[in-house]
């Protein structure tokens, strides 16, 4: 396993992730992405990890659950919720980070949702950020953190079009790697 995870999330133009846990936008090409994104590694014999908090868990649709070709983990605090054989379960990002590094792991993502992103945001292991920018304004009860005044914009996508939602494809890094 890498030293660092990196972050995966779509926002809209006020940094809306949510609704009544659930995405209020369905965009194909960012599905496609966030797949794509997820399940390729670089080393072969391992599998990249998804964390995930439960309420994101629960907002995958049933048959899309556990993501295919990557591991996955729900922080809980709950050592009794019910989680499908194969699919972990930890109680804070610190303790599923410990369980990642034992295993045969090459990336951590971690896709949601806001409390996950703050526990990342306050992580000294925090890698990148790869933000699916809808541009629009959407009706959200979830959002991800402030975070630009930390990172810097190091590529961005070609804008991409779908039932009238444009959107594109950003990647951010911690300023601090400009220290290492």
């Amino acid at each position: 396993m890498r030293d660092r995870f990196d972050l995966v999330v779509a926002t809209d133009l006020n940094y809306g992730i949510g609704k009544n846990q659930a995405i209020p936008w369905r965009l194909k090409g960012d599905l496609k992405y966030f797949k794509d994104l997820t399940s390729h590694t670089e080393e072969e014999g391992k599998k990249n990890a998804c964390v995930m908090g439960r309420a994101t868990w629960e907002s995958i649709p049933a048959q899309f659950r556990p993501l295919p070709d990557r591991y996955n983990l729900v922080l809980t605090s709950n050592p009794e919720y019910p989680l499908p054989e194969g699919v972990f379960r930890a109680a804070s990002l610190d303790e599923s980070l410990d369980f990642l590094s034992q295993g045969p792991v090459d990336r951590v993502f971690i896709i949601g949702g806001s409390r996950v992103y703050q526990e990342a945001f306050a992580h000294d292991r925090i890698g990148l950020i790869y933000l699916t920018e809808v541009r629009a304004r959407f009706d959200c009860d979830r959002f991800f953190p402030e975070f630009k005044d930390f990172f810097t914009l190091i590529s961005c996508s070609e804008l991409q079009s779908e039932g009238g939602i444009e959107y594109c494809f950003k990647v951010y890094r911690p300023n601090f790697f400009d220290e290492l």
